[in-house]
Parts: structure tokens; sequence; C-alpha cells
């Protein structure tokens, strides 16, 4: 029998069955994070946009307001909207297991938690936000440009305890893969943001203030609406419970995932910006300063594709493992990997092939343009490292070992990218080529490192450990 089907170019039911049954549920995989990943890229896109719609609206009030509002939006993301989307990745661990092992309750507990943890940290970043003046000048800023900025960061304020809600909120709902709410209500509130800011700052005349007002009540109606649907749809009627003192207790296990998830998530981010400072160094500032900023901006915007897979991978692993399904965790991985490869050689290509004119999207200066030119091929580096990183570090946070990622980040960007692109900027006078290049060479060594972390992960151990943490959230709660 079997030779007879070898004959006829049939695989033997043995090795045909168990090729045919891996691809089955490699693409029923394939579905489930698709699913999560498509609408989540246009959630992150949405909520982006929301800061790009503001500083458009600003450019045309003249160059005092565009400096001001750029620079006080810079530093609110690098010390507070940042912060806290670092910090909320502790409870993409908490509840994708919680909600991978059926205990609907805890959810809902781990939520509260967390926008308890995250209102607590915003009052340091307040102060830091209501002296912002005195920082900027510190950093050597123009007067004007502080204060108008130092006036823009307070205003904005409401916005980040907002964001302290949302955040929470948003991980509640991804980790339970309820994707559709948010993907409407962002749409709904850029709208609404758009109109607002308009009115505000063109039609009652209130200048800066009324951007950040615009922004402050775009958080907000984020906010209501989410918290509408989290009341009242059935959807999360197992994991919908009331405020209890149980939130309390959980906060010492939800900041020992959430630190390292920060310094994942703020680490890269803080060494651009770190970057763009000192490129205001370099001989012809303008132009050096200008150029790591576009391409900091080509960067942040293809970021969004692989943050969308990250979240993907960090639910439907963390899910997997809360369920104690440590095998088919170790499939979601290798299916977000896949996906990953081929967005990042996909837009690297893109870009690659457009680098003669992908500068004139952002200046009509011909210097510009071809310095942007000839940055494109280190974005392109940039690109697949970042979508590397990206992934990894939701794997990371869907299976609770931020604290190896954490490390990873310190030793690559600090250690080595930061000190290397110093040296090519100003000693090999590569200028923003070579701050670029630096920290593309620490994202090469971080994503490789994460890479072979990711290797040799031991899921059937993982799955151990999310079951241990549950235990211990569990025996929190009933001290």
């Amino acid at each position: 029998m079997e030779k007879q089907s070898i004959e006829e170019g049939v695989l033997p039911d043995r090795e045909g069955g168990k090729w045919n049954t891996k691809m089955s549920v490699f693409v029923q995989e394939l579905k489930k994070v698709s699913h999560i990943a498509a609408p989540m890229v246009t959630v992150t896109l949405l909520q982006y946009m929301l800061q790009v719609v503001s500083i458009m609206m600003v450019g045309h009030l003249g160059q005092l307001a565009l400096s001001s509002v750029a620079i006080a939006t810079s530093l609110t993301n690098v010390t507070g909207f940042s912060l806290l989307s670092g910090l909320v990745g502790g409870l993409e661990t908490l509840c994708g297991q919680a909600y991978g092992a059926k205990q609907y309750r805890k959810l809902g507990v781990y939520t509260y938690t967390a926008i308890i943890s995250l209102i607590m940290v915003c009052t340091p970043v307040c102060v830091l936000w209501i002296f912002m003046d005195k920082l900027l000048i510190l950093m050597k800023q123009d007067p004007s440009i502080s204060g108008e900025a130092c006036k823009y960061s307070i205003w904005l304020i409401p916005a980040l305890l907002g964001a302290a809600i949302s955040k929470p909120l948003v991980r509640y709902l991804q980790t339970q893969s309820l994707i559709l709410p948010m993907l409407i209500s962002s749409f709904a509130v850029l709208f609404c943001h758009i109109f607002a800011s308009w009115a505000l700052i063109y039609k009652l005349d209130l200048g800066t203030v009324g951007a950040a007002v615009a922004f402050c009540l775009s958080n907000w109606l984020y906010v209501v609406l989410l918290s509408f649907y989290v009341k009242f749809s059935t959807s999360c009627k197992n994991t919908r419970v009331p405020f209890s003192v149980e939130a309390f207790h959980n906060i010492g296990i939800f900041f020992r995932l959430a630190v390292p998830s920060a310094v994942m998530v703020c680490l890269k981010w803080w060494s651009l910006e770190v970057l763009i400072l000192l490129s205001g160094l370099l001989p012809n500032p303008k132009l050096e300063t200008s150029v790591l900023s576009i391409c900091l901006t080509i960067s942040t915007l293809h970021f969004t594709i692989p943050y969308g897979l990250g979240a993907a991978a960090s639910t439907r692993v963390s899910n997997e493992l809360g369920a104690g399904n440590p095998q088919k965790a170790r499939v979601a991985v290798s299916v977000v990997m896949f996906l990953a490869v081929v967005e990042t050689l996909t837009v690297s290509i893109c870009l690659f092939f457009f680098r003669h004119i992908l500068g004139r999207a952002y200046s009509n200066e011909k210097q510009v343009v071809d310095y942007i030119g000839a940055m494109i091929p280190f974005i392109c580096l940039s690109v697949v490292t970042d979508s590397l990183q990206a992934v990894i570090s939701g794997i990371a946070r869907g299976s609770g070992w931020q604290h190896i990622g954490a490390y990873i980040n310190v030793g690559a960007f600090y250690i080595v990218g930061i000190p290397v692109a110093v040296v090519l900027g100003f000693n090999l006078h590569l200028k923003a080529k070579g701050f670029w290049i630096g920290i593309v060479i620490g994202s090469v060594l971080q994503s490789t490192i994460l890479s072979l972390v990711t290797a040799f992960t031991d899921w059937q151990n993982q799955a151990i450990k999310a079951r241990e943490r549950l235990s211990e959230g569990i025996a929190s709660g009933r001290e």
C-alpha cells in the first residue's frame, strides 16, 4: 500500500499527514495573529496621528509656536507618554496569562492595579513638566521657546492622566483580542481631534494652548469610549469586576514586570532623542538636526507596523502560556517572526528604491533631500532591526522575561550604540550619518542577542513560570 502511494506521487500518510498538520496549525495561528496585528497597527498609527495633527496645525502659527510645540512634544513623550507605554507592558504579561488560564476576574483586578500604579508615576512627571522651562534653559535652549514649551507641557498634564487610564484599558482589551472597539474609538477620536484642534487653535484663537487642550480632550474622549465599551459590552462580562482593595495588593507584582518593560521600550527612544540633542553641537546644526529629525519621523512611522505585530505576539504567547500550551506559544512565535521578516523586507526594499525622492516629502531644499537619500540605506538597516526588536519585545512581554530584554537594551545602546555614534559623529566627522550608524550598530547587537534568547527559550519552563506567577497573584489578593 505504501509502495503504491509513493509510485503515484503521494506521500505516505505518516509523513504527509504530519506535514499537513503542521501547515494547518501554522495557517490557523497566522489567522489569529493577523486578526490582532492588522487592527493594532491601525490603532497605533491613529493614536500617533493625534500629535502629528497638533504639530501640523500649530506650524501655521509661526516659527516660535512650531519650535516650542515640537520641543515640548518630544520631551513630554520621552519623560511621560513613552514611560507610561513602557510600564503598562507589565499588564500584557499579567492579563494575557490570566486570560489564557481562564482566571477572568484577575484581568479586571490587574487593570485597576495598573491604573493606580500609572497615576502614581504621573505625579513626579507632572512636577517635571511644570518646571520644563528651567530644564530647557539648562539645555541651552532659547528662553522664549522654553517658556512657550513649558506652557504647552503644563496644559498637557490632563492628557497624561488620561493616558494613565486609557493605556491599561487598551491592554485589557488587547489581551482578550478585543481589537475592534479600539479601532472604532481611535477613528472617532482622530476625527474629533481634527475638528477640536481647528476650532480651538484658529476659531477661538487659543494658539498653542488650544492645541494642548484639544489633545487633552481627545485623550479623555478615548478613555470615555473605551470605558463605555468595557462597562456595557457582553464581551467583557466575565472580566468586568467592581473596584476593590485587592488592586492595591498587586502593585508590587505589577512593578516587577512594568519597570523592565519600560526600560525595554524607553531606552532606544531616549537614545535617539539624546543624539538629536547632540546634533545641535555639530557644524551646520540646522541641517544635521533637521535630517536626524526626519529620519526619526520615518523610523517612528514604520515602527507602528512591527509594534502591531509585537502586540499580537504578546497576546498570543501570553494566552497560550497561561493556558499551559507551550507548543502553541512556540508556533505563535514562529508565525510572528515569519510576518516580521516579510514586513521588514517589503518596507526596506520600498524605502531603498524611493530613496532619491523620499526627502521631497519633508523638504524642498536639495541639500536636505540629497542628505536623506544618503541616509536611507542606514534607515533600511534600522527598519530590519526595529521590526525584530518590536516583535521580540512583544514575545518577552507575553512570556514575562522583560528583565532580560532590559539588560540587553542597556548594553546595546548605552555601552555600545551611543559611544560608537559619538565617535563616528564627532571624531570621524561623519556627523548625522555617524550618529545613525552608531544606533544601527546598537540595534543590530540588540536584535541579535534578543533573537538568540528567543531561539533558546524553554517554552515548557515559561508555561510553568506563568502558572507560578498567577498563583502568586492569587495569594497576594488573599492577604
